[in-house]
């Protein structure tokens, strides 16, 4: 006898919004479906371990199979089954209370249509015309049922022959999704949601070339690994069982090995495990996010975990499994849930834990490590606070020489030579050893130690310092003249009238060359008779400004304005001396005139420019043949 019937909704559209907004996320269905399998067989595993269940168990795989002229798609278990009672019970009896209400609130968001209200199963109808679960439970006695169903809220069920218990779930597939009729693409999302299912997922035969083309064997298509590494208790590991596993994840993008790992095992006051990787990081931080994979008791979850754990996380690679993560909801909803915010704070301090106990007990490995892990760890310092103070404890400052120094070493080694009148201590750093090697070779010279911060997120992270630090400044070392870097004492006073600054200010800068998106001003300083006559400097606070405008979109005007540069007279130089009595004696316009056909000038500011990389072109090709000509 077929029986007829409404399924238990409160609303006639719950399967065109399963349908239709679930459509971006349509590939989820056999995820859900395989997963259903997987719980009756794990069910049956367990009646029969504390005895309810006396009988042989017997194969237990989950099967997956096409049949291209039926246009069908069946997922076989023999887990528990299920009785006609069960069948009506948990198939037929949606129980969506205020249903209008829910379905406009969550139209917009398919996953959290399916994690709120346990309607994995529907989403079959997503990329089925009709569904039909054969089915028979593992209790003697119970006779196997059919339950058929074409996305409407009606269905039939009847008694049918079924030689086994468990469940079979046929699909018919929709025309518009045939591509799910197609070998390839099954067997692509078996490996991509179900890889690491305990229970054998078993698609087709394993197949083989033979006479230049393939052929099936007799042996299953075990799609997964039913026991994977992160499930294993860390003891009884080797080094290569983590290596073998990290290739077995990113069997196609990852080539350098990675520099070590955290193999994470939680059980209270919640369920946690998995391994992270700390990759080799590039400099490009957006291509090494969202490798890592999570789970749910072993089901694929995502893997664009950013908003889900600490957006410095998003670099480690890896896996993160925990029952506590529920397996079908929005992000935003993993985003406000408290047992998700837990694991993320414990897996933020395991990965300072870990970086902390390398750098105590293997310093000089952890130095090694440290041009691969100093983005990782800054980044972490830049975006979580609470990751931040403890990364203090772990930094390396890395000088030209390529000495490296915690942040106490470094300011035992500067504090008595390189503090300023207002007692703060002055780190200079260069960005470009090259471009400012004539700055930092005078830094040398006055007995001063210069870091090299030439990483993508060092002016960031220096700020940062210097908000943690106390009393410490870091400065470019070309952001002045070496003699006024660090002012040890007031300034010599520099004696001009506003007349002649203004007259040489505009007599300085008509020998400069035109160079685009650049202003210059004009400074003077008492640097004696020995120092340089003219010297290029920018002002660090204008160039931090713009270098962090480069990487933050709110600060963006910033990167609009033009670079801004000083050029610092020498008062105290012979031929700056000259130019000054001149411009006491000259009006402005006579004095600027004049200068621009002053060779020995011209030289001078363009060795200024040179020395600091912003001689190019015709400016350039004008300066070596004055040069030549001067000789």
């Amino acid at each position: 006898m077929i029986q007829k019937g409404h399924i238990g909704v409160t609303t006639d559209n719950i399967f065109p919004i399963i349908k239709k907004f679930l459509y971006s996320d349509h590939e989820i269905f056999l995820r859900e479906i395989v997963s259903n399998a997987v719980d009756a067989t794990q069910k049956m595993k367990t009646l029969a371990d504390v005895g309810d269940f006396k009988g042989d168990l017997g194969d237990l795989s989950v099967r997956v199979a096409i049949d291209k002229e039926k246009k069908t798609l069946t997922i076989s278990d023999r887990g528990i089954g299920m009785s006609a009672e069960e069948v009506d019970k948990y198939i037929n009896q949606i129980a969506l209370s205020s249903a209008n209400d829910f379905l406009d609130k969550y139209k917009d968001s398919a996953n959290a249509i399916i994690g709120h209200f346990g309607l994995g199963f529907y989403s079959s109808f997503m990329v089925s015309k009709r569904v039909e679960i054969v089915t028979k439970s593992h209790r003697e006695g119970d006779d196997a049922v059919k339950w058929s169903c074409d996305g409407s809220p009606e269905f039939t069920m009847e008694r049918v022959e079924k030689a086994d218990r468990g469940t079979d779930i046929i699909l018919y597939i929709d025309e518009e999704f045939e591509q799910y009729l197609e070998e390839h693409t099954i067997e692509s999302l078996l490996k991509k949601y179900c890889k690491f299912l305990p229970v054998p997922i078993v698609f087709g035969k394993k197949k083989e070339w033979k006479e230049g083309k393939e052929v099936a064997t007799d042996d299953d298509n075990v799609i997964n690994h039913t026991e994977p590494l992160w499930r294993k208790q860390p003891a009884g590991l080797k080094e290569e069982d983590y290596l073998e596993f990290y290739r077995d994840l990113y069997p196609l993008s990852m080539t350098e090995e990675p520099l070590f790992w955290i193999h994470l095992n939680v059980d209270y006051p919640f369920h946690l495990t998995g391994i992270l990787y700390f990759p080799k990081i590039k400099s490009n931080l957006d291509l090494q996010r969202n490798k890592i994979q999570l789970y749910s008791n072993q089901v694929f979850v995502t893997d664009s975990v950013e908003g889900i754990v600490p957006e410095f996380l998003t670099l480690l690679h890896g896996v993160i499994d925990s029952p506590d993560i529920p397996l079908n909801v929005s992000r935003s909803y993993l985003q406000s849930d408290n047992n998700v915010k837990k694991i993320s704070n414990h897996i933020t301090k395991k990965v300072a834990d870990k970086l902390e106990e390398l750098f105590k007990n293997d310093r000089a490995r952890y130095e090694e490590k440290w041009e691969s892990l100093s983005l990782f760890v800054i980044y972490g310092m830049l975006s979580e606070e609470r990751f931040s103070d403890r990364g203090l404890k772990f930094s390396l400052l890395t000088n030209i020489e390529g000495k490296q120094f915690t942040l106490d070493e470094y300011k035992t080694l500067v504090e008595g030579s390189q503090k300023n009148k207002e007692k703060e201590i002055i780190y200079l750093y260069a960005d470009d050893k090259e471009k400012q090697y004539v700055a930092i070779e005078a830094a040398k010279e006055k007995g001063y130690d210069v870091l090299l911060m030439d990483g993508q997120l060092d002016v960031h992270w220096m700020g940062l310092l210097e908000q943690k630090l106390e009393t410490t400044r870091f400065v470019r070392v070309d952001s002045d003249t070496i003699e006024h870097i660090i002012e040890k004492e007031d300034a010599a006073t520099v004696a001009l009238t506003d007349k002649q600054k203004e007259a040489l200010t505009e007599a300085v800068k008509a020998l400069l060359p035109t160079i685009e998106k650049t202003e210059f001003s004009v400074d003077f300083k008492a640097l004696g008779e020995g120092g340089r006559p003219l010297q290029v400097t920018q002002n660090e606070f204008s160039r931090r400004m713009k270098e962090m405008a480069a990487m933050q979109q709110q600060m963006a005007f910033y990167g609009e304005m033009p670079d801004t540069y000083q050029l610092v007279v020498n008062v105290n130089d012979p031929r700056m001396k000259v130019l000054i009595e001149e411009s006491e004696k000259q009006e402005k316009e006579t004095l600027v005139e004049q200068v621009k056909n002053n060779q020995q000038l011209k030289q001078i500011v363009d060795l200024a420019l040179l020395s600091n990389g912003m001689l190019k072109g015709e400016a350039l090709s004008n300066f070596v043949k004055r040069g030549f000509e001067m000789i």
